[in-house]
């Protein structure tokens, strides 16, 4: 199928971009990986596409005070390849490696999945594991949401209409772990888990278990496990066998944490 016909524009500053997005029916453009597959589909018909990667300082990634900000336009690929990233969040050098192909990687935004909330989706569960911040711009200025209170539901999130998802914060953390099952590499995943120790705390955020990631605190790991929702069940796999698997992820990472 075709997308059906809308309108384009492409801002070189946040103050156009709010312009642009106070139209009826303009919806962001960023990597366009998720986005472009659902116009095809008629799944969405937006009028306008704002296409936000001419807005200059959304890519960068900096070292601010024990945490890394990263800028929402920042590619997988960008991600896979940063030395700050590999040395201070292995744990998301870790986990783009996973996402998709190299192809989808070289397009696909770091803002695009928070922004997505795709339940089975890396990212998102890495935010929450890390305790990270979402910075968001709007016309009035800037405000910053917890990843915990960020991601709502299934595709749905805190940012309201007209609102810019500029970034994320990622405190560091001692240790890290990243697993995920698909039944090829590069498939969503059937289950994963992202887990990171800091100051002795042990944060586990599994994702593809529910209509968006879990996080668990557990003490130990029968504490973990029974903490465990059901998941829910998909086309290929019911909820039991999901909540098998994510058991045998969630050993294989205490192990390791």
């Amino acid at each position: 199928m075709k997308a059906p016909s809308f309108a384009y524009a492409k801002p070189r500053s946040l103050a156009q971009a709010f312009e642009l997005l106070g139209r009826p029916g303009a919806k962001i453009l960023a990597g366009g990986q998720s986005l472009i597959p659902s116009l095809n589909l008629r799944l969405s018909s937006p009028e306008l596409l704002v296409d936000i990667t001419g807005i200059a300082g959304l890519s960068k990634i900096e070292i601010l005070n024990g945490a890394v900000r990263i800028g929402a336009l920042c590619t997988h690929s960008q991600l896979e390849k940063s030395e700050d990233v590999r040395k201070h969040l292995p744990l998301i050098a870790e986990a783009v490696a996973h996402i998709a192909h190299p192809a989808i990687r070289n397009r696909g935004t770091l803002g695009g999945s928070l922004a997505l909330a795709d339940p089975a989706a890396e990212l998102p569960a890495c935010a929450l594991a890390l305790d990270a911040v979402l910075i968001i711009s709007t016309k009035k200025g800037e405000r910053r949401v917890s990843a915990a209170d960020f991601f709502k539901g299934l595709f749905e999130t805190d940012l309201e209409p007209g609102e810019i998802l500029a970034g994320a914060e990622f405190p560091k953390a001692d240790k890290s772990v990243f697993l995920e099952l698909t039944r090829r590499q590069g498939d969503y995943a059937i289950v994963g888990l992202a887990g990171v120790t800091r100051s002795a705390q042990k944060r586990i955020a599994f994702f593809g278990v529910g209509a968006k990631p879990v996080l668990v605190k557990p003490g130990s790991l029968e504490e973990a496990k029974s903490a465990l929702p059901m998941p829910s069940a998909d086309l290929y796999h019911t909820a039991s066998t999901k909540l098998h698997l994510a058991r045998v992820l969630l050993e294989r990472a205490w192990n390791r944490l």
